[in-house]
């Protein structure tokens, strides 16, 4: 028995998930949803006691001079609890991704056919410092039929754990075993790799959060990732973009929740567009506090703009600050965004349907837009319910992972005695 520094035993936390996973299998998309809705209830009802952990966490914070975007993402109100509970209801009322028959088929001896979906089994999810991930990521799992095993932040450790606490408590009056949703109560790094290392036990691996983070999963996990991504997103205003939509594009990507990963973090803008509205550009920037850091013809161009560098072009500043590049045309946006993209959500802005459809085309991404803000890539905003993450890679999920990411398919035999 392998205990870490707190005497957490995280191999038999992930036995226990996997034996819970089986007896969700079987259970109705009924039981799955009254369970669902009664741990938002529950949320609701004991949300004094996860607001005082979380208070735990908030002073610790300010304590570690955490910078004002992972407070924003730490931090919890009443309001928010709601959110989330609210969250939970939404996942209930989505249909069911599992058990569905994908094809069927008759071969030559009559042996039947059958594709359907099945849950994934014990999913890991390793997050940071958003204590709402806890609730969403139980809510798909256990909707899709799927045992979870957490191991969120350290910095987020009491609400998380509340939370869970609250989970369970509400579990025990259900249809799913509480063995079901595991939250591993460990600041001991030694736990994570541990949870890297459990192909037995453990299906999938989903790490959600900052870019070090996510490497580090790839890096050194032996069980099947889920990569999520960081979001280096772009805005492109071309030379035929309505100077109204570019505008409202760019100050909704930019300002709405700087702090999330479908914000916009560098702003590539045609030259002959700037040419005819800088003046509107500066003004918008001024007006909602952007601090621009610019290449030389931007720094030119903009008052208080500041020199970028290398470093700035990759950046996902999740604040205020953004990258600004001039370019010629559309190729010189699109060559830019191959360079430093993240392969997470790219927008144009612009009039020219030629244009537009080059970008869509050859832009490289999870997320191209057309004359809309990158804020939309969220399951939530796309009919998903809660997101699980947003994958960045090409398989077995890309985008926002709604329900249907979370299952895999398993081919069914019904024969009569043929052999071969």
């Amino acid at each position: 028995m392998t205990l870490t520094k707190d005497n957490v035993n995280v191999e038999a936390q992930a036995i226990e998930a996997k034996k819970a996973s089986k007896s969700l299998m079987i259970l109705s998309d009924k039981e799955k949803n009254d369970a669902l809705h009664h741990i938002a209830d529950v949320l609701e009802r004991d949300f004094e006691t996860i607001l005082a952990a979380n208070e735990k966490d908030l002073r610790n914070g300010r304590e570690q001079g955490f910078t004002e975007a992972f407070m924003d993402r730490l931090s919890l109100s009443q309001e928010r609890i709601r959110d989330f509970a609210q969250g939970l209801r939404d996942v209930a009322e989505l249909e069911d991704p599992t058990g569905k028959k994908l094809s069927d088929w008759t071969l030559e001896n009559g042996l039947q056919v059958e594709k359907v979906t099945v849950p994934l089994g014990v999913i890991g999810m390793i997050y940071e410092a958003r204590p709402n991930v806890t609730v969403d990521a139980t809510g798909l799992a256990l909707k899709s039929g799927n045992a979870i095993v957490l191991k969120g932040g350290s910095s987020a450790i009491n609400s998380n754990q509340a939370i869970v606490e609250v989970i369970h408590k509400a579990l025990a009056e259900t249809k799913i075993p509480q063995e079901a949703v595991q939250f591993i109560a460990s600041t001991d790094r030694a736990a994570t790799n541990q949870l890297f290392t459990m192909k037995e036990h453990v299906d999938v691996l989903i790490p959600r959060g900052g870019g070090k983070l996510i490497q580090a999963v790839v890096e050194n996990a032996t069980v099947p990732v889920l990569e999520t991504g960081v979001g280096n997103c772009h805005i492109y205003i071309d030379k035929d973009a309505d100077v109204e939509k570019a505008i409202s594009i760019l100050v909704n990507a930019k300002t709405d929740r700087p702090a999330v990963c479908n914000a916009a973090e560098t702003l590539i803008v045609h030259k002959e567009w700037l040419a005819q509205y800088s003046d509107e550009l500066i003004a918008a920037l001024k007006k909602e506090n952007i601090n621009v850091h610019g290449d030389e013809y931007i720094v030119d161009l903009i008052p208080d703009a500041v020199p970028a560098g290398e470093d700035d072009w990759k950046n996902e500043y999740l604040s205020t600050d953004i990258a600004v590049k001039a370019v010629d045309d559309v190729v010189d946006a699109i060559s830019h965004i191959e360079t430093y993209g993240t392969k997470h959500s790219e927008a144009i802005v612009t009039e020219n349907q030629e244009a537009a459809d080059k970008f869509l085309a050859i832009v490289d991404a999870a997320a191209i837009y057309h004359n809309a803000s990158t804020r939309f890539t969220d399951g939530g905003a796309l009919g998903f319910g809660a997101e699980i993450g947003i994958s960045t890679q090409k398989l077995h999920a890309r985008g926002p992972m709604g329900l249907p990411a979370l299952t895999t398919v398993k081919f069914l035999m019904k024969g009569s005695g043929q052999i071969r």
